[in-house]
């Protein structure tokens, strides 16, 4: 699973590789509720907002996220990125 503190140095990290998910995992569950809020990733998250994801104690999973609109994004305890949605979700590499 995906936790911990992002630190980013320079604004402007961009991507050097994108792949489409395969099959479910903590990190695609991750990735598809940071892409449903409309971000790219936690980087991208921590880059617009200047805070780190709230999760749940448990898990570890996001439990809420602001989107770019001023919105806010709240998420189940479980998994929400059913298997239809899986392929749709981007994993990128920096």
């Amino acid at each position: 699973m995906a936790t911990g503190v992002y630190r980013i140095t320079n604004m402007s990290v961009k991507p050097t590789k994108m792949v489409r998910a395969t099959s479910w995992s903590d990190d695609v569950e991750e990735a598809y509720r940071f892409q449903l809020a409309g971000y790219r990733d936690a980087q991208d998250y921590v880059v617009c907002n200047k805070a780190e994801a709230d999760r749940w104690p448990h898990n570890g999973y996001i439990k809420k996220l602001i989107r770019k609109d001023g919105c806010w994004y709240y998420f189940n305890k479980s998994r929400e990125c059913s298997d239809k949605d899986v392929p749709k979700c981007k994993l990128y590499s920096y």
